[in-house]
C-alpha cells in the first residue's frame, strides 16, 4: 500500500502487466496500418509514459507529437476539458493515432475528435492504455484499448493525483 496526500492507494497492475499491454496495442496498431506513416499524438500531461514505452515497441516508420488537456480536480473529473496547449503542424492527409492513458467518461475524446475534425486528417483513431467502460457513454469508437479497468480511481504510470504519483512504475488503485 502507498499513500499520496490523504489518500491510501492499493497495489493493481504490474509494471509487466502494463508492458505487454503497450506491445500488444502497438503491434496491432502497426498491422492496421499496415505502410501508412502515422502521426502519434501524445494527450499530456498522463500519457508520457505510454507515449514513451509505445515507441519502444511500434517499428515502422511514424512522427510523434503531443497535446496538453485538463479535466480533473483531485478524483474526480471536472466535465470541462480544456485544451492547454494545441499543435502546431499541418496533419492534412495524414493518418493521426491520440495515444491516451486512458479514457473514461470520454468527454477529452470527444474535445479531441472536434479539434482533428477541423485539421482534414485522412484517419483519425485513437488508442488507450486503460479503459472504463462502465464510465464511457460517448458515441466515439475507441480503436485500441491496452487494459478494461473498472471504474476507481488509480495512480501510477502517468497517472496522477493532484500531481503526485505519475512516477511510479506500476498502477495503484484507491484503496
Amino acid at each position: 500500500m502507498i499513500q499520496i496526500h490523504d489518500k491510501e492507494f492499493v497495489p493493481f497492475l504490474s509494471a509487466s502487466a502494463i508492458d505487454s499491454a503497450i506491445a500488444a496495442m502497438a503491434q496491432k496498431v502497426a498491422e492496421d496500418l499496415q505502410d501508412e506513416i502515422p502521426v502519434f499524438i501524445g494527450v499530456l500531461n498522463g500519457a508520457f509514459m505510454v507515449v514513451s514505452d509505445f515507441m519502444k515497441h511500434y517499428s515502422k516508420p511514424c512522427e510523434v507529437s503531443f497535446v496538453k488537456m485538463a479535466s480533473y480536480e483531485g478524483t474526480s473529473t471536472t466535465n470541462d476539458v480544456k485544451q492547454l496547449i494545441g499543435l502546431n503542424q499541418d496533419l492534412s492527409g495524414k493518418t493521426v493515432v491520440i495515444i491516451e492513458d486512458i479514457v473514461d467518461t470520454g468527454n477529452t475524446v470527444v474535445e479531441l475528435k472536434k479539434i482533428f475534425e477541423g485539421q482534414n486528417v485522412k484517419d483519425f483513431k485513437i488508442a488507450t492504455l486503460f479503459f472504463k467502460p462502465e464510465a464511457y457513454k460517448k458515441d466515439i469508437k475507441i480503436d485500441y484499448i491496452g487494459i478494461e479497468i473498472p471504474n476507481k480511481f488509480i495512480v501510477g504510470f502517468g497517472l496522477d493525483y493532484d500531481g503526485l504519483g505519475r512516477n511510479l512504475p506500476e498502477v495503484y488503485q484507491l484503496k
